[in-house]
Formats: C-alpha cells, sequence, structure tokens
C-alpha cells in the first residue's frame, strides 16, 4: 500500500453566493446569532469514535464517527447518518473539522471514512472499490457502534473536492442507500482534472499519483479515467430520484474551470430529465471554503432536512 503525503485543508474565506443560492432568512440569522460560539468552535459539543473496517482489498482502516456529546449508549434516539468522503489527500480527523459542532446542532452523526483507492491510500479518487466501502458505511457503523440507531431512509452523502466526486459516484451507483446528497467544488471528468494537475502545487506529483491509482495516463487508460467520471454517470444520476445539491464556484484555483465540471454535469443531469430532484448553488469562493459550518454547510444543510434554524424546544440537548 503507497501513503502518498496528506495536503492541508483549504481555509475558509469571505464569499458571496451568487443568485439562485438560498438566502439567509431571519430565522437562519438568528441561529447563527444563538449558536455562534459553537459555529466558531468556541464549545465543544461533539464526541469523535474512532471506529476499524476492512477496506474492499481486505486492508484495515480507520474511520472517524462525530456524534452529539450527550449521545451515547445510555442516551441514544434513532438520528440521521452523513456518509463524509474526504478530499484528496485528507484524513479523516481533518475532514471531521469540516463539520465542527453541526452533528450536535443538527442532532445527526457524520462517518469520515479513512479511505482506500486501487493502490493509494486518501487518494481513492472514487475507485469502484471505495465507492463499494462507502455504500457499506452505515453497516460498518452499525457493526462497530450497536447502540448507535439509524434513523429510517436517513442516510446522507456530503463531501467536497474528491470527496464531492465520490459523493455523486455514490449517488449514481448506490440511490436506494439515500436520502440526499451535497457534493461542494467536485471535480466531474478525471481526464480533464489530469491534464489540469500542472497547474497546481505539487501538480507533476500529484499526477504521478493519478498514474499509479489509476493504472496509467488518460490517453491509453481513458475507460479506467471515465469510471471514476460522475460527468459519465449523468444519466444514472438523474433518474436516481436522490435529492442533490451541486455547489461550485467561479473562482475555484483547484478544481479549475468548475463550469466545465460540475456545472456541466448539473446541466447534463436536467437535459436527461427535467425533474430532478438537483439544485445548482453557484458562487465565487475559494476551494470548498463553502463546506465549513460558519459558511454554507448549514444551509445546504438545512435544504436537505438535517438543520432546524427555530429555537429548540425545552428541554432537548444540544
Amino acid at each position: 500500500m503507497i501513503h502518498a503525503p496528506a495536503a492541508q485543508p483549504p481555509q475558509p474565506q469571505v464569499t458571496h453566493i451568487a443568485a439562485g443560492a438560498p438566502a439567509p432568512s431571519s430565522q437562519y440569522a438568528g441561529w447563527r446569532h444563538r449558536n455562534w460560539g459553537a459555529l466558531k468552535g468556541r464549545a465543544d459539543l461533539v464526541r469523535a469514535w474512532r471506529i476499524t473496517y476492512r477496506a474492499h482489498d481486505g486492508l484495515a482502516r480507520e474511520a472517524l464517527v462525530v456524534l452529539p456529546r450527550w449521545y451515547g449508549p445510555n442516551h441514544d434516539p434513532a438520528i440521521p447518518l452523513v456518509i463524509s468522503p474526504h478530499g484528496r489527500g485528507a484524513t479523516p480527523a481533518e475532514n471531521a473539522k469540516f463539520w465542527g459542532n453541526l452533528p450536535a446542532l443538527g442532532r445527526f452523526a457524520v462517518v469520515n471514512p479513512e479511505g482506500q483507492g486501487a493502490r493509494l491510500a486518501l487518494y481513492s479518487w472514487g475507485s469502484p472499490g471505495q465507492i463499494s466501502d462507502l455504500a457499506r458505511m452505515p453497516a460498518i457503523v452499525r457493526r462497530a457502534l450497536p447502540w448507535l440507531r439509524i434513523a429510517p431512509h436517513s442516510v446522507y452523502a456530503v463531501g467536497g473536492s474528491m470527496g464531492g466526486q465520490e459523493t455523486l459516484l455514490l449517488v449514481a451507483e448506490h440511490p436506494h442507500l439515500l436520502a440526499g446528497a451535497i457534493s461542494f467544488d467536485a471535480p466531474t471528468n478525471m481526464a480533464a482534472r489530469y491534464s489540469a494537475f500542472p497547474e497546481l502545487k505539487w501538480g507533476l506529483t500529484i499526477q504521478k499519483f493519478a498514474r499509479l491509482e489509476f493504472g496509467g495516463v488518460p490517453r491509453t487508460h481513458g475507460d479506467l479515467y471515465a469510471d471514476r467520471s460522475p460527468i459519465y454517470f449523468a444519466r444514472q444520476i438523474a433518474w436516481s430520484n436522490v435529492p442533490l445539491e451541486i455547489w461550485w464556484s467561479r473562482a475555484d484555483r483547484v478544481v479549475v474551470d468548475q463550469a466545465r465540471e460540475s456545472g456541466r454535469l448539473y446541466h447534463a443531469i436536467k437535459r436527461i430529465n427535467p425533474s430532478a430532484p438537483v439544485v445548482e448553488r453557484v458562487g465565487w469562493w475559494q476551494h470548498t471554503a463553502e463546506m465549513h459550518p460558519f459558511a454554507s454547510l448549514p444551509l445546504a444543510l438545512a435544504a436537505m432536512g438535517l438543520l432546524h434554524f427555530e429555537p429548540p424546544a425545552a428541554g432537548v440537548p444540544v
């Protein structure tokens, strides 16, 4: 197994959301005000449970399951589960930071799997085995934490960058698993991504990792790149009937030219099935910057019913 060096998660930046994105309501503003300390990480409302599982190739991998701090064997109501695949080179702990205290504020669980590609650790890039492992996450979590009760028909997938790519592939290949999905700044054409990697810092090294993971270059192994490219699964996504939010930025300097990546996928889905429950959120932000508790992640989750901005009823734990 080859371990590629981990990349640091991007830091959030001030952004402008274009017309068509959900406008912050007075309820949302009040919710942010009431929970500002938790959103900024000044309170610790969650607890992470480290579990292990066997990946598709038999290797032992880890996952972090983040739960509200009050949740445990003696207080275990049925709650939704979010599968959150990480971005390129990120660890489960780094991915969990994107969620902050939101699992407690929304009363749901998040599983952050380490993942395993065909050859590389942390650089799975939507390998078929990795997508199968993601689909097994509810069963893996139940087996590792038998007291955690997952609410019926309440499994979601949310990811950014490579994690967004894998979220889209999970929608395409396992639609009956999911009640909803959200992708942030996802690559959708891996052959195009391979060509664009040299524009990035350490881009030639990333290309080397891609050749190892995919088994070659797009010119000679195009089918292997297509098999991991959500754009080639547009028909499956369009008819999946899974509610889906596709967030992408015109200012992205990591997944460059997002109009030809996530934007093109959205329009392909709508051409195939105009009634598909898919929405597009477009704006100007740095790569995955909106996937943060004090950016637009709460709005995206609220659209899926995972967060509610009304004041909690008396006696409801947070």
